[in-house]
């Protein structure tokens, strides 16, 4: 594959960009699956590293698994977090989202086990690094997975969560959900995310101490 005419980065991501010369999807898949700690997504043969996540992220995509994971125990879809590899439809560009949930059997590269390519939904925990390629240029190359339902944006510095839902014509509808009290409606998967538990350890305790 060429690699020489590839479109530069997103201005956004521009920074955690580890490759001075674009690199073919074969050479970035050895080099991937030959990697033990970091991880790595691709862009048009730009290779983005993976930033480092804060505790209130951590805190957050875990709160996300668990509360998910026991609400789709008795269901046919299943959640998974940021170690499995999405791709993107017909373009060379590959994502670590930071929760997956697919139903039915997962669509996997043949041959191997770290790559979907059925999502039901997804979800990114915003931080000040991603949060305009999160918003913008990766949702857009999301709603090219004909199989994703849903598409949650979680921030972590306030109780905020952008809730997208495709619609019957292909658009896609757009929720704000603010505050501890309110609570998110999947309809893709038939659950219920309460924001108290999202935001467990996260606010509760900052909160609690200033109502003293």
């Amino acid at each position: 594959m060429s690699t020489a005419t590839k479109p530069a980065p997103p201005p956004s991501i521009a920074h955690r960009v580890v490759n001075d010369e674009p690199i073919s999807v074969e050479e970035y898949l050895e080099r991937e699956r030959a990697a033990t700690r970091e991880r790595h997504e691709y862009i048009d043969g730009w290779v983005i590293r993976v930033s480092g996540a804060s505790i209130n992220h951590n805190f957050i995509v875990s709160n996300l698994n668990r509360e998910l994971g026991n609400q789709l125990r008795e269901t046919d879809c299943r959640v998974t977090t940021n170690d499995l590899r999405v791709a993107f439809p017909r373009v060379d560009k590959y994502a670590y989202p930071d929760v997956v949930v697919f139903c039915g059997e997962p669509e996997l590269e043949e041959g191997h086990l770290d790559m979907l390519y059925n999502p039901t939904l997804l979800v990114e925990v915003l931080s000040p690094s991603t949060e305009d390629y999160d918003q913008g240029k990766k949702f857009g190359r999301y709603r090219r997975i004909d199989s994703l339902k849903e598409y949650l944006l979680v921030a972590q510095n306030e109780t905020h969560v952008e809730h997208y839902v495709r619609q019957n014509d292909g658009s896609w509808r757009l929720t704000d959900i603010d505050g501890l009290d309110a609570s998110i409606t999947l309809p893709s998967v038939e659950a219920e995310l309460p924001l108290a538990e999202i935001y467990l350890d996260v606010f509760e305790k900052e909160e609690t101490s200033e109502s003293k």
